[in-house]
């Protein structure tokens, strides 16, 4: 079956190939294993760097080709270029304090710790940062010594091409680094192959389905991270920085066209906050939304295809035909392409909200009286990624961390602002405690320990005759 892409700000083609062959990817990844878990870590960590130094070569290339497939401005997609070859030197450091080998004594006898790779490992991608994302799994998992089968989203396979390409670049052996294009049906083929473990980013409903699937197959490592239903908190707010929380509110709820797991979803303001809703309707009016290559630069594009652009546009009359109030409506300038215009909606007193989450750029309004009843909505959710406060003092924010549900916790800054040298994940249906970024070599390789002695040295003092 032909596999093909397309550029969702004018539907030109952008790739155009044969869907991959699962169970071949898998072999094949299997027969590479024992040379490159061989491979010294000096070696594998000299592979990794060239490969940074390629991708650094390749860079304008490499962010006009992301733009293209998912339609993001070529500011931001040359920000995850770089994001993908700082994840190099991020990735070296973590393997050796949180993977590598240490050494002590226990009793006169020498005690080590080693670490060794899984074995075959599958990445599975999203495409709202089709090569940041999986990057993040595949370098700790290389580093470590496993084998790595790459699916990348249906909608973005361009990106992972190339992204492969800069790895044969830097000389890593055949087989190792494995690119199998497909659908949802592939996906479900390489869960259910002779893998040692999933890696997985993207939506609650397909994560899920995962942990279904591993809960009869423990001895393999999952690790999944599925998104949130975002809270952000505003309280506490002079008048003089109104206008500074605006501008983190638009941040937090729109950037990527609100296409990042992180994004704002629930706005939660207190009872007086008619002048902060006002500039953040404000700047909503001043965001331009448009294709990756306008000069100047847009704030957004696109949402990544039309049936996104759909579903979000009936998630926002859903709300609306639930006595929901519109004070920005989700507008689409062009039915036939997935541009939307920022929608902010005010859902106070909805009482069957449902518990999902809209990606894209949809920022639902919540009044409550007080900062008990914040914290209770913003722990409303089964989600728990990423939460922010914006206003108070370090008391509050202590007593918000302390209450707040989430594995991302900001004080005013975006709600989308998260270190790559930092654990990245969260709780509830955002992930299975397994967080990624600089914790992702945890789950590239287990632990061994030992207990080493030179000499043959043995007695039995009790209990013989």
């Amino acid at each position: 079956m032909i596999q093909t892409s397309t550029d969702p700000c004018t539907g030109e083609i952008v790739w155009q190939g044969p869907a991959g062959d699962p169970a071949a990817a898998v072999a094949s990844a299997r027969a590479a294993f024992p040379g490159w878990s061989a491979t010294s870590l000096d070696e594998r960590i000299a592979v990794a760097r060239r490969f940074a130094a390629t991708v650094g070569e390749r860079a304008e290339d490499f962010a006009v080709l992301i733009a293209r497939e998912t339609g993001k401005p070529l500011w931001e997609t040359r920000t995850e270029v770089a994001s993908v070859r700082a994840k190099v030197d991020i990735s070296i450091t973590a393997q050796a304090e949180r993977a590598g080998t240490r050494s002590g004594e226990v009793g006169g006898v020498r005690q080590v710790l080693r670490h060794k790779p899984h074995g075959v490992v599958t990445v599975l991608g999203p495409y709202n940062f089709p090569a940041h994302l999986p990057n993040g799994h595949i370098v700790p998992a290389l580093l470590a010594g496993n084998t790595v089968v790459f699916k990348p989203s249906e909608l973005s396979p361009a990106v992972a091409d190339f992204m492969a390409a800069c790895w044969d670049a830097a000389g890593l052996p055949p087989g190792v680094l494995g690119v199998v294009h497909g659908g949802g049906e592939t996906g479900k083929a390489l869960a259910a192959a002779d893998i040692d473990g999933l890696l997985f980013t993207g939506s609650p409903r397909t994560g899920a389905a995962l942990a279904r699937q591993f809960a009869e197959t423990p001895h393999k490592i999952l690790a999944l991270e599925m998104g949130g239903n975002n809270p952000l908190v505003v309280w506490d707010l002079d008048a003089d920085r109104l206008d500074a929380a605006a501008a983190l509110i638009i941040q937090s709820a729109y950037l990527s066209a609100g296409q990042r797991c992180t994004c704002a979803r629930r706005l939660i303001v207190g009872p007086d906050a008619a002048p902060l809703l006002d500039r953040v309707v404000g700047l909503i009016d001043r965001i331009v939304v448009g294709a990756p290559f306008d000069e100047p630069q847009p704030f957004m594009g696109p949402v990544i295809d039309n049936r996104a652009a759909d579903a979000l546009q009936a998630g926002f009359a859903a709300l609306i035909g639930k006595g929901a109030r519109v004070l920005r409506v989700l507008a689409r300038r062009d039915m036939a392409r997935p541009f939307l215009m920022p929608g902010l909606i005010d859902v106070t007193g909805v009482a069957d909200r449902p518990d999902v989450e809209l990606f894209g750029p949809v920022l639902q309004v919540v009044r409550v009286p007080d900062f008990t009843a914040a914290m209770c909505e913003a722990n409303a959710t089964k989600f728990g990624l990423s939460a922010g406060l914006i206003g108070g003092d370090s008391a509050l924010y202590d007593r918000f961390w302390r209450e707040s549900r989430a594995g991302v916790v900001n004080w005013n800054r975006p709600t989308n602002g998260a270190a790559s040298n930092a654990p990245f994940g969260g709780v509830g249906l955002s992930g299975n405690h397994r967080p990624s970024a600089y914790y992702a070599a945890d789950y590239c390789a287990w632990p061994v320990a030992s207990l080493e002695a030179d000499s043959i040295e043995g007695n039995i003092a009790t209990g013989l005759r």
